[in-house]
């Protein structure tokens, strides 16, 4: 087994940090750390790693001990067939990759029955061998072949003599690990994917024109391609091979295995290898090459959507507000939900505005009467099914609300995009109980504007509508890295522990589902938290969890000041030393003057030396001074707020050259797609995001950004707007 100390370093190299870095970081791992209390808590330990290389590390390190588990498997596998040499052995504990180690054990795999043992249970191997050796210079192929003449082993004559011995020749260079190494590179290297059509009738859309006579180097093939081929594969639209020049892999085999030209075997030996590659090799080679440029696709996919969701929940809230979700619909109505500052249901109702009922004027009294009973302070429409419509009842309502008075009143649309998932689900029959499927998607559009992060966690993240090719995926690798991205969100942002739901808390470094559940049941027994020493009363709480959790939970009216920042108990001594030494205590964070008294203070502090004195980290005491300067402090208020409107644009009111704000939905490959507030969200290509080339759109642009586009053009009939940002 390979040591811990080889381990170590070939990380370090891999990542380019140092060893002493990724040493501490294996050990917090292996003790248990969460990865964001690792990345929060324990910066002297990991040298400051950032929580992206920690699980880039953390998934390094699990490839490379699976790997070692591996080779020592497949070591013993082949010792206890007495086949194991020096060099064998070498060659497996030298493999870096798993597909080398796979390789190397493919002769001792155990198989099932196939043409080559047959071959050999016909008693065929001393011939094949023959033609292996190459060294036979005279005599004929019937004087070597007559002798294994047998019919009741099925041997009528030369001809099935001469396969079978092939087929034993084809399968040993199909078991070459140095051939099937080199065929993998080539392949990769100068192999052709090509689509053709396959059953057309079945693309009513034309979804796969683009694929029906397609062909592209496979190594340069981007990803979405990748993908969308797979599909048009999986629906048996198209059909995908991967294409080589064969003579040039024959020449590779020769390479390999043909010692000599002028034995009388030569021909057989060629006939062999061909067969060895059309048969054996080509098609597992192809597997393997499809899958790899489909598992670097579902790479980038996951990362795109990751990436995006992660600027969704990170969006600005838009909090103590009382605000009016509505679920638009036509023939079963649209559905409307007033909730409080807090997210608490006020009111609920449904209305008919569209065909079939047209009951206008009465939904619009309805709704009048719930926004001046309630104060609504903004509007959230679903971007769903009759979202326009809605949009455009809305608008007159807030004209003739406002017209008289000296208030405004706003709306917005809000991508409603897992709404109805998390409507049908146990977790909103728990929440809403008293509420119909539909009504609490109205509820949850409403929470989506006030707390983007709280409301969104609620529901799966591959379900929320910012990826490209999700349902394409492997789904449990999805799961797991969207899982990871709404962990390291809600840790840090923070929670408040008096008001997260069991679906936030769930994500809160530490603590699992039974946990948050038991912190919920507690808080409903006994009353709000008023410090974070009482979640160790919690039951299934113990001290482990308590150090991974405490950090990110926040007590904004609690009996310490301290318990509303991210400062960790564990550091509380340091901090109250340090506010004691400055003429301070922890009250100071509630008083304005006295916190910009403080806030001077800090700044004003030599760190190095307070650290020494403190006997903290430095990396430490900078946090806790930051923590200090802005207590409560929430990362997402310095986010753009969102963007409301007040009336509504038409595509027909658009025009080339038009400059207009949007908010970005959706950010893919081939560019951004941007609410401006219509109906269609337009596209600003890659090409026009910026007047540099760009690489990657989301080094440009993100889920949430406001930005400034202008017009390109207008296509009515297929409702599709080109944007640019090049302005």
């Amino acid at each position: 087994m390979i040591k811990m100390e080889k381990l170590i370093l070939i990380i370090a190299e891999e990542l380019k940090i140092k060893p002493i870095q990724v040493e501490g970081t294996v050990k917090l791992l292996d003790e248990g750390n969460t990865v964001p209390f690792i990345a929060r808590y324990r910066k002297e330990v990991t040298g400051n790693l950032d929580e992206l290389q920690i699980r880039q590390l953390e998934e390094r390190l699990n490839y490379l001990r699976n790997l070692e588990k591996r080779k020592e498997e497949v070591i013993r596998l082949i010792a206890e067939q007495d086949k194991l040499t020096e060099e064998l052995e070498e060659q497996i504990r030298e493999a870096t990759i798993l597909q080398e180690v796979e390789d190397l054990y493919r002769p001792y795999r155990q198989k099932r029955r196939t043409r080559a043992t047959k071959a050999k249970e016909k008693g065929l191997e001393p011939l094949a061998q023959l033609i292996w050796e190459q060294d036979t210079f005279s005599g004929s192929l019937e004087e070597y072949g007559k002798s294994y003449l047998d019919p009741e082993k099925e041997l009528n004559n030369l001809d099935e003599v001469y396969q079978g011995a092939r087929d034993i020749i084809a399968e040993w260079i199909s078991d070459d690990a140095e051939i099937r190494k080199a065929i993998r590179e080539y392949s990769y290297e100068k192999g052709v994917l090509e689509s053709t059509v396959k059953k057309q009738e079945l693309d009513e859309e034309g979804k796969y024109e683009l694929y029906y006579e397609y062909k592209e180097a496979a190594r340069k093939l981007p990803p979405h391609r990748v993908l969308a081929i797979n599909r048009g594969e999986k629906e048996e639209i198209l059909s995908v091979k991967l294409v080589l020049e064969e003579e040039k892999v024959y020449g590779i085999i020769k390479k390999r295995v043909q010692k000599n030209t002028d034995n009388i075997f030569t021909d057989q030996l060629i006939l062999a290898l061909e067969d060895a590659y059309k048969r054996l090799i080509a098609p597992s080679i192809e597997r393997e090459i499809r899958n790899s440029l489909t598992e670097k696709a579902e790479e980038h996919a996951i990362e795109v959507f990751s990436r995006n969701l992660k600027s969704l929940l990170l969006q600005a809230p838009f909090r103590d507000h009382v605000v009016m979700g509505i679920d638009p619909g036509f023939r079963t109505g649209s559905k409307v939900a007033v909730v409080d500052e807090t997210g608490k249901l006020l009111a609920t109702a449904s209305i008919f505005p569209h065909p079939p009922q047209n009951e206008k004027e009465k939904a619009a009294r309805l709704v009048l009467d719930l926004i001046e009973k309630y104060q609504v302070e903004a509007i959230a429409i679903g971007n769903g099914t009759a979202s326009r419509e809605t949009e455009l009842f809305i608008a007159e309502i807030i004209k003739e609300y406002t017209k008289d008075r000296d208030k405004k009143l706003n709306y917005i649309i809000v991508n409603e995009a897992g709404a109805s998932v998390y409507s049908a689900s146990t977790l909103a029959r728990e929440e809403l109980p008293e509420l119909d499927v539909a009504m609490r998607g109205a509820v949850s559009i409403a929470r989506r504007l006030q707390d983007p992060l709280a409301e969104l966690v609620k529901i799966e993240p591959r379900s929320i509508g910012v990826g490209l090719y999700q349902h394409d995926v492997d789904p449990n690798r999805l799961a797991e890295s969207l899982g990871k991205v709404v962990e390291s969100t809600v840790n840090y942002v923070g929670v408040d522990l008096n008001t997260a739901s069991v679906a936030l808390l769930q994500y809160v470094a530490g603590i699992n589902t039974g946990v948050a559940k038991n912190i919920v049941k507690y808080r409903e027994e006994n009353g709000v938290f008023r410090s974070r020493e009482d979640l160790k009363k919690v039951p299934r709480l113990g001290e482990k969890t308590f150090i991974q959790a405490a950090g990110f939970l926040r007590i904004p009216e609690g009996d310490n000041p301290l318990d509303n920042t991210p400062i960790h108990p564990e550091s509380y001594g340091q901090t109250e030393k340090l506010l004691a030494d400055l003429g301070h205590g922890a009250a100071s964070l509630l008083d304005r003057e006295k916190l910009a008294n403080l806030r001077s203070s800090l700044a004003g502090l030599d760190l190095a030396a307070k650290a020494s004195e403190l006997e903290i980290g430095l990396l430490t005491l900078q946090d806790i001074v930051s923590a200090l300067k802005q207590p409560g402090r929430d990362p997402r208020d310095e986010l753009p707020a969102p963007i409301f409107r007040t009336d509504v644009l038409k595509l027909e009111d658009l025009k080339a050259e038009m400059v207009l704000q949007g908010t970005v939905r959706n950010v893919v490959d081939f560019g951004a797609f941007v609410d401006i507030g219509v109906e269609e969200d337009g596209l600003v290509h890659i090409s026009e995001l910026s007047d540099q080339y760009v690489e990657n759109p989301l080094d440009y642009v993100q889920v949430g950004n406001i930005v400034t586009v202008k017009i390109l053009s207008i296509d009515e009939r297929r409702r599709r707007i080109a944007l640019s940002m090049r302005i």
